[in-house]
């Protein structure tokens, strides 16, 4: 199979998956807070990564260096995650969406004082074309910045982190190690999270498939998306990843009656060409 067809394959799994999780997390975010969500998910995906390593013979990978980092990088992801998984029942998902694509921007903005990276023209054109676009998402002329817009804002700041220090991990440790401390020690955040008020929910026979959805379709997509980027550019790959913002507003208006809102639009639009002109400039030699 070609490279790029096989990466437009993968990128599809990429899709589905990250579009199925923020459906089955409407579906139990009512009934369960985001730090049980995040707990549940988090454990199912420790046997996962145990069992798919264990399998693989990718379990020696696994060591204890640089723990302090493997600590902020999954602090990071936490706040993010739990963020997103806030703003996801009370926002309409083209605007989480669409604010979630800001993650690569804050990156810009940040990679030069924590990468050492250069803030290069493109690279800061890139940023003020993004907030434009953020400003269009936002709206916060039309009665101030609701409580669900800044959760999803802060939620791609978070991300942001989280890809820095995964930089700065892959230099030395491999995926397996990677992950498994990913799972393992937000485990233990919404355990602990969770559980500070004495009253975790369990699993109802209802909510079941939809927490395993969510821990199942998180790993996933993390998955198909590096397949993806190990068999082509992030030039090719990158825009396929655009095509959630579609997918999830059609599915917000035909599932959950979300209004099409035009102006948004136009800001997400903005935002995704932020971006890929941001990608378009680093694939060039």
């Amino acid at each position: 199979m070609p490279p790029i067809l096989l990466a437009a394959f993968y990128m599809s799994g990429a899709i589905v998956s990250f579009t199925s999780m923020a459906v089955a997390g409407r579906a139990v975010r009512q009934d369960f807070d985001t730090f049980e969500i995040m707990m549940y998910r988090s454990i199912l995906g420790i046997i996962i990564v145990v069992a798919v390593a264990g399998y693989a013979g990718t379990l020696n990978q696994i060591t204890r260096n640089r723990l302090s980092l493997q600590f902020l990088r999954n602090l990071f992801h936490f706040t993010g995650q739990n963020l997103w998984f806030y703003a996801l029942p009370i926002i309409p998902l083209g605007q989480l969406f669409a604010l979630e694509f800001t993650s690569p921007l804050w990156v810009i903005l940040l990679a030069p004082f924590f990468l050492g990276e250069r803030l290069t023209p493109v690279r800061a054109f890139a940023a003020a074309l993004g907030f434009i676009g953020v400003m269009l998402v936002a709206r916060p002329d039309t009665g101030g910045l609701s409580i669900g817009i800044l959760a999803a804002a802060l939620a791609a700041i978070a991300f942001a982190g989280t890809t820095i220090c995964t930089k700065v991990l892959t230099g030395t440790e491999r995926i397996t190690s990677i992950l498994f401390y990913l799972t393992l020690m937000q485990a233990i955040f919404g355990i602990v999270c969770a559980g500070f008020d004495g009253d975790i929910k369990l699993p109802t026979a209802d909510a079941t498939p939809w927490l395993f959805l969510i821990g199942c379709a998180g790993l996933l997509a993390h998955f198909c998306m590096t397949k993806a980027l190990s068999v082509a550019p992030a030039v090719v790959v990158i825009p396929f990843d655009f095509a959630r913002l579609p997918v999830i507003v059609i599915i917000g208006v035909l599932f959950y009656d979300e209004p099409l809102e035009y102006i948004a639009l136009f800001g997400a639009l903005i935002i995704l060409t932020a971006n890929y002109l941001n990608i378009r400039a680093e694939g060039r030699p």
